[in-house]
């Protein structure tokens, strides 16, 4: 039977969570639970990656997460060394909002031979960062500046760009623990002149955001941290998309 791709199975999927998992911030023990724990809240998939990456064991934390989980791994990286062979498909993250050559293609030349090697699917994903009202990771680490949150045609631009270099995704980004997330107005102007599935993450925070989120017109919502500091709320969101 030929194996159904990743993106087929996000197209069946949408609207729909994401859920992102940090190895720096989810202890080994906890990776089980926590997998069966999303995976029976419906999911879309589950994300693995990081901006930094302090863990030592990449590798098995995704194939411990893979082990347990009835859902799509896909890559999340934040730089070259977060591939491994254990994840059915990969974020190719293009960061197109800032300016920085080393994530707009130079990350990506080094990960390459490697993802062939594992034979990872390819999910090319053009990826933008909007002002949250605080400085995040993913700012930091990639040395580049996020789209001002009142500014939603810079950001509608840059999407625009990213289908005509043939990206398969676009991903508006409030980043990481961010303060508030994308704004629903960005959100509707974004997935209007675009006809692609458009995945906004960042700073969601309760049902009402998430909603909000998806009612704009984003085809997929990513949340991270509620997952493992308030499992509670992660479910009330989750019930209230159902």
């Amino acid at each position: 039977m030929k194996k159904v791709s990743v993106q087929n199975r996000l197209k069946r999927s949408k609207p729909g969570v994401l859920a992102l998992f940090d190895p720096d911030r989810i202890p080994a023990p906890h990776i089980k639970k926590l997998t069966e724990f999303v995976c029976e809240q419906e999911v879309a998939a589950i994300l693995v990656g990081s901006s930094l990456l302090i863990s030592h064991n990449f590798d098995g934390f995704v194939a411990s997460v893979k082990k347990s989980a009835d859902k799509p791994i896909i890559l999340f990286p934040g730089c070259s060394h977060q591939i491994c062979s254990h994840a059915d498909a990969i974020f190719f993250l293009s960061l197109l909002s800032g300016r920085n050559p080393e994530f707009l293609i130079g990350e990506h030349v080094k990960s390459v031979f490697l993802i062939k090697e594992y034979d990872l699917e390819v999910i090319p994903v053009g990826y933008i960062l909007i002002e949250s009202g605080g400085f995040t990771a993913v700012e930091y680490m990639s040395n580049t500046r996020a789209i001002p949150r009142l500014k939603p045609e810079i950001a509608v631009a840059h999407a625009l760009a990213g289908t005509f270099l043939g990206m398969s995704h676009i991903y508006l980004e409030a980043g990481s623990g961010g303060s508030r997330p994308v704004p629903r107005n960005t959100v509707r102007h974004v997935k209007k002149a675009i006809d692609i599935p458009l995945i906004v993450g960042g700073g969601i925070k309760t049902a009402r955001d998430a909603k909000g989120i998806l009612e704009a017109g984003a085809d997929f919502i990513v949340l991270g941290s509620i997952i493992e500091k308030s499992p509670n709320q992660f479910k009330e969101i989750m019930r209230s998309l159902g």
